[in-house]
């Protein structure tokens, strides 16, 4: 009697055993890559369902969209200056089989072909263009790592260049050029208001000689802004022909 409640009782752990390495759920991100001895049988889940034990193993794959930042590199631009630039890396599965079979650590893949992507998409432009044109070179590292992993199974969404990093010498020189720029702005906006100052001077002039009545007002008005400043000295405009009348004529007796 008692042999064979301990033999029901072996059968009922062994039976429990079984079940529970049969019995598997996956969450709704998750898939599971399934092998029956070996050979790739298809893709279960999410949810419920029954694994042969010993017969048929799983792997499961996270669906989500994975972050995965991007080491600093070392990049010589194309104007031969080095600078250090890291980035970061936004991707998903979309196919579980591919990832699983076509790859063998897709995660691994994934980020040195990013690293070495980075350095060569960089290193064909200028350092103008690493620091004005971030979105730009950004899609186009993000496109070119997308054709690269589309046979993994995987979709790279973003790629963000996230820092680009100068020694002091060439942040010295940037600095310089800057002010340099700066200055020449200044410059040619002073020049510019020279220009349009001496136009409407030039426009003026033509005005007041048309009536000459228009000049004494402009004197009278210079008066009145010289008295309004408590200035000692007086200037009193003379007309040129009066002085033409006071001054001796030229061969007269």
């Amino acid at each position: 009697m008692m042999l064979d409640y301990l033999a029901y009782a072996a059968l009922a752990i062994v039976i429990v055993l079984l079940l529970s390495a049969a019995i598997r759920i996956l969450r709704e991100y998750e898939r599971g890559v399934i092998f029956t001895l070996g050979r790739f049988t298809g893709v279960k889940g999410p949810g419920l369902f029954i694994l042969i034990p010993v017969v048929q193993q799983m792997v499961k794959v996270d669906l989500r969209v994975m972050v995965q930042e991007v080491p600093p590199q070392d990049v010589i631009s194309r104007d031969n200056v080095s600078v250090k630039v890291n980035a970061v890396l936004y991707f998903r599965i979309i196919d579980p089989e591919r990832a699983i079979i076509k790859v063998g650590n897709y995660m691994v893949a994934t980020s040195q072909l990013a690293q070495t992507t980075l350095r060569s998409v960089l290193g064909k432009h200028e350092l103008d263009e690493m620091l004005a044109e971030r979105d730009r070179l950004s899609a186009d590292i993000q496109e070119i790592l997308d054709q690269q992993t589309d046979a993994w199974g995987i979709k790279v969404t973003t790629v963000e260049i996230k820092d680009v990093d100068l020694n002091e010498t060439m942040v010295r020189a940037i600095a310089k050029q800057a002010e340099a720029e700066r200055l020449r702005r200044a410059k040619v906006i002073n020049a510019m208001g020279e220009q349009q100052a001496a136009e409407k001077l030039v426009e003026a002039g033509h005005v007041l000689a048309q009536e000459p009545l228009a000049m004494q007002l402009r004197y009278f008005a210079a008066l009145h802004d010289i008295a309004g400043e408590r200035s000692s000295t007086v200037v009193f405009p003379l007309p040129m022909n009066l002085l033409d009348h006071l001054s001796p004529r030229t061969g007269a007796s």
